[in-house]
């Protein structure tokens, strides 16, 4: 006899986790930029994407364009057309990817032209992606994420190579000339005082000590205790 399920009971949360489900990435709206000089064209791209929770700035021309990815707040996906007036697709991503090269912009080229050459051309200056006009409105969705993930892995990567960077600057090390007594083995540290040196090393390291005796000095202490007591058993201070 099986249990009825209570109506109110919610359902479990098989969205992300479980055997036999798929994992669904939260997709975070961007501000995008779009560059392009068709009043139809431009139209169709805002109402996509704005309707997909994006901000959106649009241009119609390259000049406009540029001037934009200059600012601090700058989008971080840029749609750009081939032929615009003032500066063209392909000169505006050479120019973003010479003067912006410290942030993740991603570039897709919006073009015309479909010949492979033409492709490997808007690539070669500089774009990650492209689309053919006209376009495919569920086609610009996919390759928008596209862009979305690669940024977010992009950013991820900057902030993980800036975690250790500091981790590496917090992490003491020893370098140069140290200055040691060539007789009793103390070190001299930047203020001129002479300290032993597991404690110059503490002090300039993450390193700790445990003390012990090793086989040699071990042999000189059994030598000099034998000599300042001669009755002395070697077994008994063995065992102590």
């Amino acid at each position: 006899m099986t249990a009825r399920k209570n109506q109110n009971e919610p359902e479990p949360d098989t969205e992300h986790t479980g055997a036999g489900t798929s994992f669904h990435e939260s997709k975070s709206p961007m501000r995008i930029l779009i560059a392009e000089d068709d009043l139809t064209s431009r139209t169709v791209l805002e109402a996509v994407l704005r309707k997909e929770g994006h901000e959106v700035v649009a241009v119609v021309n390259g000049a406009d364009a540029w001037t934009l990815m200059q600012q601090e707040d700058a989008p971080s996906l840029a749609i750009l057309d081939w032929m615009m007036p003032e500066m063209d697709g392909p000169e505006l991503a050479r120019q973003i990817r010479a003067q912006c090269s410290k942030r993740n912009v991603y570039i897709i080229m919006l073009t015309t032209k479909g010949d492979k050459s033409d492709i490997v051309a808007a690539l070669e200056a500089g774009a990650d992606d492209y689309l053919t006009k006209p376009f495919d409105t569920g086609e610009l969705r996919a390759r928008v994420d596209v862009g979305r993930r690669t940024i977010a892995l992009q950013e991820a990567l900057a902030d993980q190579a800036e975690e250790l960077r500091k981790a590496l600057d917090e992490i003491k090390t020893l370098s140069g000339i140290i200055p040691i007594c060539a007789t009793c083995k103390k070190i001299r540290d930047d203020n001129g005082y002479w300290n032993q040196v597991e404690v110059y090393i503490r002090d300039h390291s993450d390193a700790s000590f445990s003390h012990g005796i090793c086989p040699d000095c071990m042999a000189k202490f059994e030598e000099q205790l034998r000599i300042d007591n001669p009755d002395l058993n070697p077994n008994e201070y063995r065992d102590t």
